[in-house]
């Protein structure tokens, strides 16, 4: 089965990613990692806030507190969208100035999850790390090359995981009370059809691929890897997906235009920008970073 997406905010982002469903305020919460930006975006109005951190910012989570907790090339941050201001928290590779955290994401239990990756891509350099709320800081994969998409079951047993450059996606089995992953095993490796990046899972358990040079979001079966559907978007390099709504039945996607030629563009004039496609299935939440 193939869907399509549709283009909400032509934002033209150098490479968007982390979409967050807000409830509290019924928003979508991004970050443009290259341009250091944080952004809420608005589906009812249309209307997109940002707020530039000055430095590369991969990941941006909400927290209990109502702030945001963000991973950067200096490590984690504390931002306060009501002020502006940053406040630097922990950095695990201070002595890796050339690392920059990816891809971050809370467990059900609140414990924030979080890779880095090498700025020179081609280097297996990075890490996966747990932070949990009081600061401790524990590093649960090395080396990873680049840091990816992370997803959980609704019964917490099992971790999903993507490493981009190896094409796969990896299954864990995952101690909910520990915060521990084990057993590592292959669910499904992407051939063809471009390198995986972000992902969500939906209330049925199924997982959701954003694919970089893949032109969409794939549906997998989270127990066989077997693909089920495919979402098209007209642009090739998809990053991530969440979703969202009221009834979490959107799938907001956000996508990049790096790199891309000027023939590319013409091609893809709404690279960089926000999609939602509507799957007919309900989602999962967004999980905040639980107070310390």
């Amino acid at each position: 089965m193939n869907l399509n997406a549709e283009c909400i905010f032509d934002g033209g982002a150098i490479l968007g990613e982390g979409p967050v469903w807000d409830e509290r305020t019924g928003s979508l919460d991004w970050i443009d990692i290259e341009r250091g930006k944080i952004c809420r975006f608005n589906p009812v109005t249309g209307v997109n806030q940002e707020w530039v951190i000055a430095e590369q910012v991969g990941f941006a989570v909400n927290t209990d507190e109502g702030n945001v907790l963000a991973g950067t090339r200096r490590g984690l941050i504390r931002f306060s969208r009501t002020t502006g201001k940053t406040t630097p928290w922990i950095d695990p590779e201070a002595e890796l100035p050339d690392n920059r955290f990816n891809d971050g994401k809370c467990d059900l239990q609140g414990r924030l999850w979080a890779g880095t990756m090498c700025l020179d891509e081609s280097k297996i350099e990075g890490s996966l790390y747990r932070i949990d709320p009081d600061g401790t800081v524990d590093r649960q994969l090395n080396p990873v090359q680049i840091s990816n998409g992370l997803a959980w079951s609704a019964d917490s047993q099992r971790m999903y995981y993507i490493d981009s450059p190896t094409r796969r996606i990896d299954v864990f089995d995952f101690d909910p009370e520990h915060g521990r992953i084990t057993n590592r095993r292959t669910l499904a490796v992407i051939e063809e059809s471009g390198f995986p990046d972000g992902m969500t899972i939906d209330a049925e358990g199924h997982l959701w691929v954003a694919l970089w040079e893949g032109w969409g979001v794939v549906c997998l079966n989270s127990k066989t890897g077997e693909q089920l559907a495919k979402i098209d978007v007209p642009v090739s390099r998809v990053t991530s997906c969440c979703f969202g709504g009221s009834n979490l039945t959107d799938l907001y996607i956000t996508t990049a235009s790096r790199d891309l030629t000027e023939a590319d563009r013409q091609k893809q004039p709404n690279a960089g920008g926000l999609f939602v496609a509507r799957p007919g299935i309900e989602g999962t939440a967004s999980i905040r970073f639980r107070k310390g």
